[in-house]
């Protein structure tokens, strides 16, 4: 598959299930030996529909469509939701692709309408959160990103590091 039978648009409502598969998928495959196997198994894609059913009508989702019209990734941003980190004040909150396309070039298209989301806010930087043991977060390197921090969350019982990544001028893209 090449980038020009690709196709990165706004989400909406319909696009809720395809969402949900893309996540459920992609989390089974980005981290597996590195999140619990009991919660991964757990994901369901009714519930991670039920959640973007929720989310899109909020604004800053975005879908990655092959030439069939399938739902092959996606991405979710908008204002930085901590607080925590000063001079930056968007957020990329989630890009995922099913593992048959990655590497294709959809991640940086899929970052591109997040920073147009970010930016047309009036806002200019931006972060995201990716775990350490997760081989992606060499992506948020390669567009540029720079560690800011690491922090310690839990999912499911299981201490895990996640970098932070921070660009300050999003527009030099």
């Amino acid at each position: 598959m090449n980038k020009d039978s690709l196709k990165i648009r706004k989400a909406v409502i319909a696009d809720a299930k395809g969402i949900g598969k893309v996540h459920v998928d992609s989390w089974k495959t980005t981290y597996e030996n590195i999140v619990p196997a009991e919660f991964l198994s757990n994901l369901t894609y009714e519930s991670r529909e039920k959640v973007w059913i929720n989310e899109i009508p909020k604004g800053g989702v975005y879908v990655a469509e092959n030439s069939v019209g399938e739902i092959v990734g996606f991405s979710s941003g908008g204002k930085e939701r901590s607080g925590k980190y000063k001079g930056f004040d968007g957020e990329l909150y989630a890009i995922y692709i099913l593992k048959k396309y990655q590497g294709k070039g959809i991640g940086k298209a899929l970052v591109q309408p997040i920073i147009n989301e970010i930016t047309g806010m009036g806002l200019n930087s931006m972060l995201v959160l990716v775990l350490k043991d997760n081989s992606s977060r060499l992506f948020y390197e390669a567009l540029g990103g720079k560690k800011l921090d690491e922090v310690e969350i839990k999912i499911a019982g299981k201490r895990l590091s996640e970098y932070v990544y921070g660009w300050r001028d999003v527009r030099e893209f």
